[in-house]
């Protein structure tokens, strides 16, 4: 941490630098006009190159102070108050969407496309329609046979036809019928137009009184229903519905300051564009409704899979650490049993959300609560890209995983990585944003350990990954802090103990990797007092022993020394811890 503290002040200095170098460039021009002598111009060069070679010096400090900061991840401060304008404005905004939807309802899945059938239910209408314009061009070639008796006819014959009960009766219908069929008849007559034309307008005289009299029975009869308003007041009464109530992860979306956390989460996923935000937290609603996650909860899942994906200690900062084994497909018994069909890719999605969401719900969502966890993914044996099936099922997972649960890793550590998974990572890193890959840390299986002491202490990591923190009844607990060391190539190492009254003295240890010899003895404070040996100094390999523990009792002061000799090439990760205990005789 010391480290990128004093880098941003190099970067924040170097731009002052740069104004001075300027300002001295300008005052050395304007001394230029003037004559030089020739002894000066030597000095005046070399003054100029140092100054050139200064700016580019600082220049560089500050690219790399600007790569140091990119390539770490840093959380954003979860309280409103303490927000840029641009993100309080947005974060407003935000609620306010939300609360109209809750107030209309806007969280609940869409309604189902309307049935086929009502589709279909249109075209014969249509084709109805069709078939009456024949029917009416045959009246029309047989009208001018005949025209003053025949002319009224069809038109009360239509009336007879199309006259269903008084309130369905489409009196203005008729009229239009009747003066297509006139304006026809007038244009086929050519030799008795006059007398044509006189019969035509008697029929649509005689029509139209008719006509005319059936609107004013239909409004009037119309106008006896409008009566209605008398029940308006009841529905008036009716008391609006309640706005809808939704809840994430146990906790309302406009509740308190937790609920103010969640919402910042969906607008931090989609850069505070309000709208992108809002759509991201309605689909993530409905999802989880259709998915069944309040009831998924309480499935029994089995627990095959707990050494797959675990919950294990925190780390510095008191992130929850998630483990994931994808080593442990090596088993085929389990691999088959996990994503041997559709079935079980399925149960294996459902148990994945599940864990899911009984971690996010121990978090603390206070603004300055620990509400996003760092995840361990172990590559060590991992099946790889080859398993069609694994590949299948786990970008699933990460689908659901991006769209539903945003920003809530903190720190996202790859161990025991293989050169192609390197490789992979290369190509599809111009794809990420810089946000995502200041999460992202890699290291390989020599350098897993290190990598993963930076992030979480020694006593919190679980034995198989080169910590001391291990299941059972043990001397010590996760809460009992443990140092780290380096050991040299080709030198011995020793650390002691002191002791100043009588007490049991346990301690414990480990070597990541191992390959040194070791031993421990007891040196008493008295000069004429012989040193005791507690343990025998013994070579201990990687497979041998994972954590060493010892304890030695003694009425006496001294110290105890243990010594650890690397007589190998290379330098050695060196943890342990100790305690003492009161004890009687």
């Amino acid at each position: 941490m010391a480290e990128e503290t004093q880098k941003p002040e190099a970067a924040a200095a170097a731009p002052a630098e740069e104004v001075v170098v300027v300002e001295k460039e300008e005052e050395k021009v304007e001394e230029a006009a003037a004559p030089v002598a020739p002894e000066a111009t030597d000095t005046v060069v070399e003054e100029k190159q140092a100054e050139v070679e200064a700016v580019e010096e600082a220049k560089v400090e500050e690219k790399e102070a600007k790569v140091t900061q990119s390539a770490s991840f840093k959380e954003e401060t979860n309280i409103v108050g303490e927000l840029p304008d641009a993100q309080k404005k947005a974060f407003e905004e935000f609620k306010q969407l939300i609360q109209e939807a809750l107030n209309k309802g806007g969280f609940s899945a869409p309604p189902p496309p309307p049935p086929a059938k009502e589709k279909d239910a249109k075209p014969p209408v249509e084709e109805k329609k069709e078939e009456d314009q024949p029917a009416a061009a045959e009246t029309e070639e047989k009208a001018p046979e005949n025209v003053e008796t025949e002319a009224p006819a069809p038109v009360e014959i239509k009336e007879e036809e199309k006259t269903p009960p008084p309130a369905e009766t489409p009196a203005p219908e008729t009229v239009v019928v009747v003066e297509t069929e006139v304006v026809e008849k007038v244009a086929a007559v050519e030799d008795d137009g006059a007398k044509t034309v006189e019969a035509i307008e008697e029929s649509v005289v005689a029509v139209a009184a008719p006509a005319d009299e059936k609107p004013e029975e239909t409004a009037s009869s119309s106008v006896e229903p409008e009566v209605v308003p008398k029940d308006e007041p009841k529905e008036a009464e009716v008391p609006p519905s309640p706005p809808e109530e939704v809840s994430i992860w146990g906790i309302p979306l406009l509740a308190d300051e937790r609920s103010d956390v969640i919402l910042l989460k969906f607008l931090r996923a989609r850069d505070f564009k309000v709208k992108d935000a809002f759509t991201m937290i309605k689909n993530t609603v409905i999802w989880r409704k259709e998915f069944g996650v309040e009831s998924l909860l309480e499935e029994d899942l089995g627990n095959e899979l707990e050494k797959v994906v675990f919950m294990h200690g925190h780390d510095k900062e008191g992130h929850p650490v998630c483990y994931n084994a994808y080593g442990e497909f090596q088993n085929k018994e389990l691999y088959q049993n996990t994503f041997g069909d559709d079935e079980k890719r399925s149960k294996f999605l459902r148990w994945r959300i599940q864990f899911l969401e009984k971690s996010i719900r121990k978090l603390d969502f206070s603004p300055t609560g620990i509400s996003t966890i760092v995840q361990v993914n172990d590559l060590k044996n991992s099946p790889g890209l080859g398993k069609r099936e694994l590949r299948q099922a786990t970008n699933h997972a990460l689908n659901l995983l991006q769209d539903n649960y945003p920003e809530f890793l903190a720190k996202q550590v790859f161990i025991n990585v293989p050169w192609w998974y390197l490789a992979f990572n290369k190509m599809i890193s111009p794809f990420l944003t810089q946000r995502t890959k200041s999460k992202f840390v890699f290291a390989s299986p020599a350098k897993s350990a290190d990598i993963l002491f930076r992030y979480v202490a020694p006593e919190q990591v679980p034995v198989q990954y080169g910590g001391l923190s291990r299941d059972g009844e043990q001397e010590f607990s996760d809460a009992d802090a443990a140092t780290e060391e380096i050991i040299k190539p080709a030198t011995k190492h020793t650390v002691e103990f002191p002791i100043t009254e009588k007490c049991a003295l346990v301690w414990e240890l480990r070597v990541v990797g191992w390959e040194v010899n070791y031993a421990a003895e007891f040196v008493p404070a008295a000069e004429d007092a012989y040193t005791v040996i507690v343990s025998k100094t013994r070579k201990i390999g990687l497979a041998d022993e994972t954590v060493v523990s010892d304890s030695f009792r003694t009425g006496d002061a001294g110290k105890i020394i243990l010594t650890i000799d690397n007589q190998t090439t290379k330098k050695k990760k060196l943890v342990y811890r100790s305690k003492a205990k009161p004890y009687s005789d």
